[in-house]
C-alpha cells in the first residue's frame, strides 16, 4: 500500500493585506493595479520553486483566476510588489494566463456591493516546472502534482 504523504504547511503574508482583510487598493483594478507583495518562510527541506496563483472563490459562476506566477526561484523568500506583466521575469519566473485572458496579475475589481474572498495560494515544489507560454491554473495544477512539498493560502478580502 502507498503511502499518502500531506504537503507541509508554509506561513505567507503580505504588506497589502493582512489575513482576510481588505486589499490595499493599489492591487485592486480600481487603483494601480499592482501585484502585491508576498512573503513567505518555514519553508521545506528540498524546496526548488515556487508557484502562486490568486483566485476569486465568489464569483456567480463559479472560481476566477487573477494571477499565476510559477518557477519563482527555491531559494527566494517571497516576491516585490508590482511585478510586470511578462511571461518569462528576469529571475526565471514564469506568468501564466489568467482568466481575463492576460499574463501577469489582474487585481480585483468585482461588481459593486459583495464583498469577494481572494486566496493567493503559495506552493513549494521539489522540482522547476517546464517552462511552457500561456499556462493556465488548470495546466499549472496538472505541472505541480506530485511536486508539491508545502502549501500556504492568504486570503485577501475586496468590495467596491
Amino acid at each position: 500500500m502507498k503511502a499518502i504523504v500531506v504537503p507541509k504547511v508554509m506561513t505567507l503574508t503580505s504588506t497589502a493585506f493582512a489575513q482576510v482583510q481588505t486589499i490595499r487598493r493599489s492591487c485592486t483594478a480600481d487603483g494601480a493595479d499592482v501585484s502585491p507583495e508576498l512573503r513567505w518562510d518555514q519553508v521545506p527541506a528540498g524546496t526548488r520553486s515556487f508557484a502562486v496563483t490568486c483566485r476569486d472563490s465568489d464569483m456567480p459562476r463559479g472560481t476566477f483566476i487573477h494571477w499565476i506566477i510559477y518557477n519563482i526561484p527555491g531559494t527566494a523568500s517571497g516576491v516585490p510588489e508590482g511585478l510586470p506583466r511578462q511571461e518569462l521575469l528576469p529571475d526565471g519566473c514564469c506568468q501564466g494566463t489568467n482568466d481575463f485572458h492576460e499574463t501577469g496579475y489582474i487585481g480585483p475589481k468585482p461588481p459593486p456591493a459583495k464583498t469577494h474572498n481572494y486566496h493567493f495560494e503559495l506552493y513549494a515544489l521539489d522540482d522547476k516546472l517546464p517552462v511552457e507560454s500561456g499556462v493556465t491554473a488548470a495546466r499549472l495544477h496538472d505541472l505541480m502534482k506530485d511536486h508539491i512539498l508545502a502549501t500556504a493560502r492568504l486570503t485577501g478580502t475586496y468590495r467596491r
